[in-house]
């Protein structure tokens, strides 16, 4: 069931949820790397969940990406979405995307076997721009990211069921990102086990692409 894996860190404040190796990174990613714990009810996690289910018991687990970039994972590209599922969507689009920016219309629905993992990864311009927004549904995880050119600098978030991430702009480009596989999911010192993921991923529209154009292959997060 949706929010089944949540961990008992709601009544913490926002700063629990994102963590980094110092305070110059935190300062400076503060609103490009946000993570919104609670964005979704238990009941609109089932109505996701519950809509999502069919089309992915449909598909295999794939364990060999284009890219070499995630591994035990299916996905797919989903437009037609039920009432509850659009209303759902379009509080992400508020949250997440300024008035200037066209999303993609396909939204991304990425799902991770229990073994699954992302790898580090920085999303080509070519299928998405300066913002991604992401919801986590069915098991807690750590995101992490590393900036390319000055690995000291890192920061983690803690993507709980239910949450918002999102990355724009500086940890959109100049940060890889990652989801920790089971073995290495800590948050400092709290263990986070990893069960099955399932995260939809809401895209602004690439530079040069018209709304109707999809990319050629979706990115990881």
């Amino acid at each position: 069931m949706a929010g089944s894996g949540r961990l008992a860190l709601r009544s913490l404040p926002g700063p629990a949820w994102v963590r980094g190796s110092g305070a110059a990174v935190l300062s400076r990613l503060r609103d490009a790397a946000v993570v919104r714990p609670g964005f979704l009810s238990a009941a609109e996690e089932e109505t996701l969940s519950r809509e999502l289910e069919p089309e992915l018991r449909r598909r295999r687990y794939e364990y060999d990406h284009w890219d070499a970039a995630i591994h035990g994972f299916r996905e797919t590209e989903k437009s037609r979405w039920s009432e509850a599922s659009r209303a759902i969507l379009q509080r992400v689009q508020a949250a997440a995307f300024g008035p200037g920016q066209t999303l993609l219309s396909a939204v991304h629905v990425l799902d991770l076997e229990p073994r699954g993992y992302i790898k580090p990864h920085v999303d080509s311009v070519k299928f998405c721009g300066a913002t991604i927004a992401g919801l986590s549904l069915l098991s807690p995880s750590v995101m992490r990211l590393v900036h390319t050119q000055e690995p000291g600098e890192w920061l983690e978030l803690l993507l709980e069921p239910g949450s918002l991430y999102i990355l724009r702009d500086s940890a959109r480009y100049d940060f890889s990102h990652e989801i920790l596989r089971d073995e290495e999911s800590y948050f400092g010192e709290r263990r986070v086990p990893r069960g099955r993921r399932i995260s939809v991923i809401c895209r602004s529209l690439p530079a040069g692409m018209g709304p109707g154009d999809p990319p050629q292959l979706p990115p990881a997060g």
